[in-house]
This record gives C-alpha cells, sequence and structure tokens, in this order.
C-alpha cells in the first residue's frame, strides 16, 4: 500500500497574507487617494480574490484608517529625523516648513485631504486622524517652545501658535493639489510664521536654500 506524499497547498501564512494586503491598499492609497481603496482595487492590487481580502480584513473602513495611519505617521517619522538634526529651532522649524512643502510630497497631501473629507462617515478614520494631527501639534509646539526658550521666538502660547501654524500648513497644501500658487508656498508661511512667532523678519526665509 503506498503511502500518501503531503505536497504543498502554495497558501501563504495569514501574517504575510494579511501584510500583502494591507501593502496593496497603501500602495493604491499613495498612487490615487484614499477613496480608490476599494474592496474590488485592493484584491486586484493583491492579486487575490475579493473575497480573500474580505477574510482578512474587518472592514474596508478600518483598512483605509490603517493607510492613512501607516502612510502619515511614516511622514512625521520621517520628518522628526531631520528635525533632529538640525541645531537650532529656527533651523528645525526652517527645515520642517521646507519639508512639508516640497512638492513630492503631493501624495501625502492627498491622502490628508481625503481623509479630512471620508472622516465625516467613517469615524475610525476620524479618530485616526486626530490621533496624526496630535502627533504633528506636538511636534511643532515642540520646536516653538524650544525657541521661546532659547530666545529666537517671542510668543506666549507654544501650543496655540503651533495650532494656528498647523492650520496654515493644512490649508496651502491643499491649494497646491490644484496648482494655485505653489511657487508661493514656503516663502510665504515662512514670512506669516515669523510674524506669528515674533521672529525677526527673515529669520525662517534665510535659512532655507
Amino acid at each position: 500500500m503506498s503511502r500518501a506524499t503531503s505536497r504543498p497547498t502554495g497558501r501563504k501564512p495569514p501574517a504575510q497574507r494579511s501584510a500583502e494586503i494591507v501593502d496593496a491598499a497603501i500602495k493604491i492609497a499613495c498612487d490615487e487617494g484614499l477613496s480608490a481603496v476599494k474592496l474590488r482595487s485592493v484584491a486586484a492590487a493583491a492579486s487575490v480574490a475579493p473575497g480573500l481580502v474580505a477574510h482578512y480584513v474587518s472592514s474596508m473602513d478600518e483598512l483605509v484608517a490603517t493607510c492613512f495611519e501607516r502612510i502619515t505617521r511614516a511622514e512625521l517619522e520621517e520628518v522628526r529625523e531631520i528635525l533632529d538634526s538640525a541645531p537650532t529651532p529656527s533651523r528645525r522649524l526652517a527645515q520642517l516648513l521646507a519639508t512639508v512643502f516640497d512638492s513630492t510630497r503631493d501624495d501625502v497631501t492627498l491622502v490628508w485631504v481625503e481623509a479630512w473629507t471620508l472622516g465625516r462617515t467613517n469615524e475610525r478614520l476620524a479618530a485616526s486622524v486626530r490621533d496624526v494631527m496630535d502627533a504633528w501639534h506636538a511636534a511643532l509646539a515642540e520646536v516653538i517652545a524650544a525657541g521661546v526658550a532659547s530666545g529666537e521666538f517671542a510668543v506666549e502660547t507654544p501650543d496655540e501658535a503651533a495650532w494656528h501654524l498647523l492650520g496654515m500648513i493644512d490649508g496651502l497644501n491643499a491649494q497646491a493639489l490644484v496648482h494655485w500658487r505653489p511657487a508661493t508656498r514656503t516663502s510665504a508661511l515662512n514670512g506669516l510664521a515669523e510674524r506669528l512667532l515674533g521672529a525677526p523678519s527673515g529669520t525662517l526665509t534665510n535659512l532655507v536654500g
């Protein structure tokens, strides 16, 4: 009597399959925006059946939120690494503004803009947006507070100044998606930030280049 031999099933471990589905969704979000992260588009990008995506993903709202978190937190981590290499608060802030206004990051800007819209009906995404915005606010407030301590900035409430500055960054970046005065974003915000923070004119502008 011959013994049955085991044959490879070709199935991937669940953790690997789940990671591949998330990676496929993230690529779609970066290339086309969060609104393009749909069951069938993710399945096609991951080369699996839609049913398999549904098996590994608790909901598409959850998957969209996961994409947002992975993309935006990776950007923030990258920016934090850049800030750590700058010697003074003024240089850190100037470098931050130049980095977030880099046109090569427009894909991340699109993710942010769509997240604010989609978050109206996707509470899981909305919660993620609030969390990451809090993290960005904290990073900005930290730089501003350090500038106040060093005498480079003169503002009474770094926390509030960071909130205003973050709003200006988001607004100008959103405008640039439709190519409305994109070339003037950095210089315009540098001047506004200098006035907001009580820094001498040219403090930030002269550090970029």
